[in-house]
């Protein structure tokens, strides 16, 4: 006989699962020990929600399901803002939480809420495990995790469930892989086939989906080979590349509408794993045919946009059949496109002499390696990412975008570390995001992982502050700082290091990416560079 917690770990170990990432609890003890037995790591965190965010991370890097753990009330909803990311972000997780135990259920009970309502909305499936059905819990939860859109599952575990014995596991589980969708029918390629031959502006818009997909490739193939643009939603850079002559921008982000120029004249727009949880289609797309490529079908106002062709299945499939087609003529002005996209880069150069956001974006992605991971936080300089960071391959940039968590850039920087030891990892995040997760450095640092935390210092929520001034509203509650700070060598044994110009960034980082463990270069920028580039018009 063995233990209950240690059926579940083993049955983990089994999927893959290399880390766990958590603050511990009283009943959680024997998890944690058989987790020391089986060589799967507990990753202390500082805050629950970076153990949701970290799972989350661990799951789009690796494909495994990502672990998380929190104990009962408090715990468990600090970790609802990380298994949201989850959800909305489209990854797959398994949430732990510990529950009072049966007898108390409906009781009144010290730290003691509905779990099972708490996590009903931000999960696909949440459940109580109890000890004759662990094995079928656990392959079940693995299993609608991943099937379809990805997202998280969250499993209660009684707090008097883990040291009861259960029999000793004799066969291995068998865990699918991420679930085939099936191919789409005949009659949808063939309408999608009649679609792309009548366009003469087709136009390829590519999500999140995609990414999952892995059809980086052929998704440029079929562009090359029918000559259309393509346009991707910001958790979807590195699909193709910005200096492919076919790239057309990004939605949403920084001067969208220098890229909406381009969508605006199609008379077809194909969705590519198109997630609306970044952007809904109605905000940004003309009243044209969609042909939604993906494995579910498009949520989309179908009064407004009549004409929806639904291929659901997968999406390679899909793609291949158009990358078949003899070349279709079409009218695009492709140097016209061209010139479009350079401009915009152009734009993005920082100004002579100053020291602000896109200086400091610039000078790091000069410095940074091509192949390295850049993670960031949410703020006004997310939008500039999302448009201006070069991103050589899909998952060499991660972002939220469907949940938009700030914070979120620290504990996905550690976790991208962790999973790859050997690329290096920047994360950059404003001041107002660092302020939220400025304990996860001791993490970091406790690991001796090699992570530069960039600071993008300028003393406002750069993001509200704008927002404000195009509604001309007065400037209230914005400023973080009101007093330049004083300085100081370290945070939890991390080293900081601070620029306050272009030249001394430049050499700080180089500096900070020579280093053995992690370290914060705090650059003081000028505030401002915001204010022409964000939230223009994108319809």
């Amino acid at each position: 006989m063995i233990t209950a917690a240690e059926r579940l770990i083993k049955r983990m170990k089994e999927l893959g699962v290399r880390y766990v990432f958590g603050i511990p609890s009283g009943s959680w003890l024997y998890y944690m020990d058989a987790m020391r037995k089986e060589g799967i790591e507990f990753v202390l965190v500082s805050n629950e929600a970076s153990a949701g965010f970290m799972a989350d991370v661990y799951n789009r890097i690796t494909g495994i399901p990502g672990v998380c753990y929190a104990t009962l009330g408090a715990g468990a909803t600090n970790l609802t803002t990380g298994v949201g990311s989850a959800f909305l972000d489209r990854s797959s997780v398994i949430s732990l939480t510990t529950e009072p135990s049966n007898p108390m259920i409906g009781r009144t009970y010290q730290m003691g809420i509905d779990q099972q309502m708490l996590f009903t909305p931000i999960t696909k499936w949440t459940t109580r495990m109890s000890s004759p059905i662990i094995d079928q819990v656990f392959q079940k939860a693995v299993h609608i995790s991943r099937t379809g859109v990805p997202g998280p599952v969250n499993i209660g575990l009684p707090e008097d469930l883990g040291d009861i014995k259960v029999p000793e596991i004799e066969e291995g589980m068998s865990f699918e892989a991420p679930y085939a969708e099936v191919d789409p029918n005949n009659a949808m390629i063939g309408r999608l086939e009649s679609r792309l031959k009548q366009a003469k502006k087709p136009i390829l818009v590519v999500g999140i989906g995609a990414v999952r997909a892995k059809v980086s490739d052929l998704l440029v193939s079929v562009a090359d080979r029918h000559s259309i643009p393509v346009v991707l939603t910001p958790m979807a850079k590195g699909m193709i590349s910005e200096d492919h002559n076919l790239y057309a921008g990004v939605l949403f982000h920084a001067l969208s509408d220098r890229v909406a120029v381009t969508y605006r004249q199609a008379d077809l727009v194909i969705g590519v794993g198109y997630d609306p949880v970044e952007f809904n289609y109605e905000s940004w797309m003309p009243e044209v045919p969609l042909a939604h490529l993906d494995v579910i079908p498009a949520d989309i106002d179908r009064t407004t946009y009549p004409v929806v062709l639904d291929v659901i299945g997968n999406i390679a499939t899909s793609l291949k059949t158009l990358d078949s087609l003899d070349p279709i003529d079409n009218d695009w002005d492709i140097p016209a496109l061209v010139e479009r996209k350079n401009a915009m880069f152009k734009t993005f150069e920082p100004p002579k002499g100053k020291f602000g956001s896109r200086a400091a974006l610039s000078i790091l992605r000069e410095v940074f390696p091509q192949d390295g991971i850049m993670t960031c936080g949410v703020g006004a300089h997310t939008h500039l990412i999302g448009q201006m960071w070069k991103t050589p391959a899909p998952g060499l940039q991660i972002m939220t975008n469907g949940w938009s968590s700030m914070g979120f850039g620290i504990p996905a920087a550690i976790a991208a570390k962790l999973c790859n030891p050997d690329k290096k990892v920047v994360c950059v995040t404003g001041d107002g995001g660092f302020l939220m997760m400025a304990g996860e450095l001791s993490v970091a640092k406790r690991h001796n992982l090699a992570v530069v935390f960039v600071i993008l210092k300028d003393k406002n929520l750069e993001l509200i502050k704008v927002k404000q001034e195009k509604k001309n509203l007065p400037l209230y509650r914005t400023i973080i700082d009101e007093q330049e700070t004083e300085k100081t060598d370290s945070m939890f044994g991390v080293p900081i290091l601070c620029a306050e110009n272009c030249d001394e960034y430049r050499e700080t980082l180089e500096k900070a990416f020579a280093m053995n463990g992690p370290v914060v270069v705090e650059a003081r920028i000028e505030a401002g560079d915001y204010n022409d580039l964000i939230l223009r018009n994108h319809k």
